[in-house]
């Protein structure tokens, strides 16, 4: 089974597929897609819209996760952060897969194992947990990856706290 993990956004958008299994859970394609801010929102969410479209086909996930979309101080950035979270969104569900929205104090709770914890200690966290060489970088990437990680521990009601430790 596959498990699409998205942090929206509209200039950079994290993506995570995980690989699922009894056993096993591996990053098999991580990454940010990226739009020109320079060029106009309709073209930046088309673009987009063919970027998740071309990952939905790749990989058929059976759920996507993706953080929720929490008003910023920021309102331009806030809408444009909601413009694409509902790109992925209606493509997903249009094609009959799951949707689920995870906050982001429970994604670094599930994560992490605390609501408060900082990017370091998620992108240290999401390391540990896929076994990779390095933590991913940028932090859009390793976000998307703790957002799939944490839909993983919700559905199978895992607990990440037996390797908690080794980042704090």
């Amino acid at each position: 089974m596959f498990v699409l993990g998205v942090d929206p956004g509209l200039t950079r958008c994290g993506y995570c597929v995980l690989r699922v299994s009894r056993h096993k859970t591996e990053a098999v394609a991580l990454g940010v897609l990226r739009t020109d801010p320079a060029s106009p929102v309709p073209v930046r969410l088309a673009e987009l819209w063919a970027d998740i479209r071309q990952l939905l086909n790749e990989f058929s996930p059976q759920a996507v996760a993706i953080e929720r979309v929490l008003f910023q101080t920021n309102v331009r950035t806030a809408m444009s952060v909601a413009q694409a979270s509902g790109i992925v969104m209606a493509e997903a569900a249009s094609r009959g897969m799951a949707v689920v929205e995870y906050s982001p104090n429970q994604v670094k709770d599930a994560v992490a194992g605390y609501g408060g914890a900082d990017k370091e200690q998620v992108q240290q966290m999401v390391q540990v947990l896929l076994k990779l060489d390095a933590p991913p970088r940028p932090a859009d990437a390793a976000d998307a990856a703790a957002i799939a990680l944490t839909h993983v521990a919700f559905t199978a009601g895992l607990q990440f706290a037996a390797v908690r430790g080794a980042s704090t």
